[in-house]
């Protein structure tokens, strides 16, 4: 147990974390050459695609040192903002982190936020300055970023390049050195807590744990705590690029455990493992339940596929415990659900592994964040996931909307207009802090629903994606909140209602009635668009009708002939009026968020 060593890689996005970590794996001799591609730890299509990681990926890797055998469970983190859930269950399963920097980019906002998660958990952070090779390199600056970070030595930074392998020998042997080994019995009951786990279709639900305690064989009968389920260990090993069973693990392994589990519910990521001969009494304190903060409507486009989507989403709940659901429905889209997310990627990434994984194609609704709203009466207190679920505003004593604290670091030249932004969404600045000449860090309270859909695009663009960003919650705040309604020929479009500023309300109803007449298809009657707030419409839109030429077979002859034939048109088409249904095409919820 002595030499085994836990940790895991944080840093911000784009920062070279998978790279290292390939390189890590061809020096120990984890992966063969023929094996070996870039981001050899995504697993998923849609990481190769994008550059980026989603989940975070574990592997054992056996390096040798002054003679001595050393086993190294090393764990690769995403990066983005949205899957920091993923960072902070890795961090729970480790002893010590690599902190990489960009030598070229400099401490970034991520950065800092991953940074204290690792030392809330007393991990040993192993300083890296990555990417040393590239020419617009600042190895002397953003030493000193770093050493006033995490108050280290210039002696304890490691220069290392990912794309070349310069430095990978001396991280090796800085984990081994630095990294305290794990500590637990091996002879105390058995506990592990599981930090993740996949849906395999022929195996069913495997598990990830790391053991804390004890030891636990192949065949034993194991009890998850939380869930009281017995199961038997039918196949138990560590895990290496591909799965490698083994009869035995013990305190400080990182493994895996299949026993036949069918059920998604059945496995909870934070649970604590035991056996049912020698049950430990000490639950593993987890990880704090994810709180979502970006809430959407899914729904099945066909509305016979209700129970497959479902079935869908419980697989991807367990490979991914961050995404919260529960069903609803609503009048125009049928029965779907209301899920959870952290954030716009996040739900983005959600839709395109329901379709590439489980072949379901859904409609998603317009996202929104959950609001408080207080009653007159009685002081009753209602949560709305839903701008549908508010009730008349004659009822209602004031709404809260939850706020956030945005960090921005970027460069002084667009401090002006990375103000003015925030400005435009709400936002208050309360702290500026200038890290070097030309950095600063910006502190903003701004609302969560501001934020939730082209903030860090626009962020991106007026500061040429210098500035980076991160935020957490601060609670909720009263604001002055109405619900704005679209109605499709008199009727309401549940789907497409939002609870805005009263500031915007007006300025908003007029472009989302334009855009939606441009995207909503044309019919064979007329199709109003209108805006409203409670009973007062605020803008209006037509969408023309098409008109068949009932004309052409006329030629010559008396024009009463012609005006015949349209006047039946008109009469036909007021019946049309009547009963006619609008089809809205999925871009037309998205468009909505995209307003400019």
């Amino acid at each position: 147990m002595k030499n085994i060593r836990n940790f895991c890689i944080i840093a911000h996005i784009d920062h070279g974390k998978s790279t290292l970590a390939d390189r890590l794996l061809q020096t120990t001799g984890t992966i063969s050459d023929r094996e070996m591609q870039n981001q050899a730890l995504d697993d998923m299509d849609l990481e190769r695609e994008r550059g980026i990681t989603i989940k975070s990926h574990a592997i054992q890797m056996n390096y040798k040192q002054d003679g001595e055998e050393y086993v190294l469970n090393l764990i690769d983190t995403p990066g983005h903002v949205d899957f920091s859930y993923e960072v902070s269950r890795s961090i729970a399963a480790c002893e010590g982190a690599l902190l990489i920097v960009d030598a070229s980019q400099g401490i970034e906002a991520q950065t800092i936020s991953n940074l204290y998660l690792a030392l809330e958990h007393d991990l040993e952070i192993i300083p890296i300055l990555n990417k040393m090779d590239l020419p617009g390199a600042m190895p002397e600056e953003v030493s000193d970023q770093i050493i006033e970070l995490i108050g280290c030595s210039q002696e304890d930074i490691i220069p290392a390049s990912g794309k070349t392998g310069l430095g990978v020998e001396d991280i090796l042997r800085a984990v081994v050195s630095r990294v305290p080994a794990p500590v637990g019995q091996v002879e105390a009951p058995f506990q592990a807590m599981v930090f993740d786990s996949v849906f395999n279709s022929y195996r069913g639900i495997i598990a990830y744990y790391r053991v804390l305690n004890g030891k636990l064989n192949k065949g034993d009968k194991v009890k998850f705590i939380n869930t009281k389920k017995e199961y038997f260990a039918d196949e138990i090993g560590n895990l290496g690029l591909n799965l490698m069973p083994k009869k035995q693990v013990c305190a400080g392994d990182v493994g895996y455990i299949i026993s036949g589990i069918k059920e998604a519910k059945e496995v909870k990521v934070g649970d604590t493992i035991t056996t049912v001969d020698n049950p430990t009494t000490d639950i593993v304190k987890g990880f704090e339940d994810v709180k979502p903060m970006v809430f959407a409507g899914i729904y099945p486009v066909d509305t016979d596929e209700y129970e497959e989507l479902r079935d869908a989403m419980e697989r991807l709940q367990l490979n991914d415990a961050s995404l919260v659901f529960a069903p609803e429905s609503s009048a125009a889209l049928g029965f779907g659900f209301r899920c959870g997310f952290l954030g716009m990627l996040h739900m983005e990434i959600i839709q395109e592994r329901l379709e590439r994984e489980f072949d379901m194609t859904v409609i998603t609704t317009v996202p929104n964040v959950s609001y408080k709203a207080y009653l007159k009466k009685e002081n009753q207190l209602l949560e709305l996931n839903n701008p549908s679920d508010l009730p008349d505003p004659s009822m209602i004593d004031y709404i809260e909307e939850p706020f956030i604290k945005a960090q921005i670091i970027t460069k002084s030249d667009f401090v002006g207009s990375i103000m003015n932004l925030c400005i435009e969404k709400r936002g208050m600045l309360t702290n500026q802090v200038y890290l070097t000449s030309d950095r600063v860090e910006l502190s903003f309270e701004v609302p969560m629903a501001e934020i939730v859909f082209d903030f860090y695009d626009k962020l991106k663009s007026i500061s040429k994606g210098y500035a980076s960003f991160d935020y957490f919650p601060i609670g909720y705040k009263q604001s002055k909140l109405i619900k704005l309604d679209i109605l499709l020929n008199g009727d309401p479009v549940d789907a497409l209602s939002a609870l805005v500023h009263q500031d915007n309300a007006y300025d908003l109803g007029k472009r989302i009635c334009a855009k939606l007449r441009e995207l909503i298809p044309r019919q064979q009657f007329d199709i109003a668009i209108q805006a409203a707030i409670g009973a007062k419409i605020i803008s209006r839109e037509t969408v023309k009708a098409v008109r068949k030429d009932v004309t052409a077979k006329c030629y010559g002859g008396d024009i009463s002939r012609k005006r015949k034939l349209l006047e039946k048109q008109k009469k036909g088409k007021k019946r049309m009026r009547q009963v006619g249904n609008v089809e809205v095409p999925q871009s037309a919820f998205m468009a909505v968020l995209k307003l400019d």
